[in-house]
């Protein structure tokens, strides 16, 4: 507790008593006075991890104690983090041979529409089905995620002109507003010479340099 801080207790649990409970427990187990209900692990972007953390999780998914482990990845054939070998979902061939992989397919248009329509809910958000419609389209041309942020934006171009519900005019004046991915790109490669310490490709820079001297 609080004279830890002083006599440099860390109040860590030693290896002998993690050792006495577990023997404990095992013997309750097998006696029916007790039942171990694993609990659940899930890992995001689990193609951070770098080898040492992939050791230690499969050390510990031996154990006979260890949770169910649920794992997620966007990545295809990628490097393991601080190695130069690469994998699928950036993970190590052993660890993986471990799993049970689960394959997802891309949301079609009803899906999509449906998970706005939850999503308009949780916001407190009405809007017409002709702009869910437009809505739908623009989520499945561009990304779910992209498509969600324009539900709150829309919402307030829809309070500015006091409109009851959000309506195509909304999802329009927000669409133009703010880009997507794939705009983003477009106007980045277009005006990419306007930009402060934009990148020269090589070769490139001796020939510009040519030219202004030339001049």
């Amino acid at each position: 507790g609080f004279l830890a801080l002083f006599s440099g207790d860390t109040g860590e649990i030693k290896p002998e008593v993690r050792d006495q409970i577990n023997q404990k427990i095992a013997g309750w187990c097998e006696e029916g006075k007790a039942e171990i209900v694993p609990g659940v692990l899930f890992i995001d972007e689990i193609h951070m991890l770098d080898m040492e953390c992939f050791s230690y999780l499969n050390r510990a998914l031996e154990d006979s104690m260890a949770p169910v482990v649920i794992m997620a990845s966007n990545r295809g054939m990628t490097r393991i983090r601080g190695t130069n070998y690469q994998s699928p979902h950036g993970v190590p061939l052993d660890f993986l041979d471990r799993l049970l992989i689960i394959a997802t397919q891309a949301y079609s248009e009803d899906e999509i529409r449906q998970i706005l329509k939850i999503r308009c809910d949780e916001e407190e958000v009405e809007m017409t089905d002709d702009a869910m419609d437009v809505l739908t389209k623009t989520a499945f041309e561009t990304s779910l995620r992209y498509a969600i942020n324009l539900i709150s934006t829309s919402h307030l171009v829809a309070r500015k002109r006091q409109a009851p519900k959000v309506d195509v005019v909304d999802i329009k004046r927000v669409y133009s507003l703010f880009l997507d991915e794939a705009r983003s790109v477009q106007y980045m490669t277009e005006y990419q010479d306007e930009f402060l310490y934009n990148e020269i490709p090589a070769g490139q820079g001796e020939e510009r340099m040519a030219v202004d001297q030339a001049s």
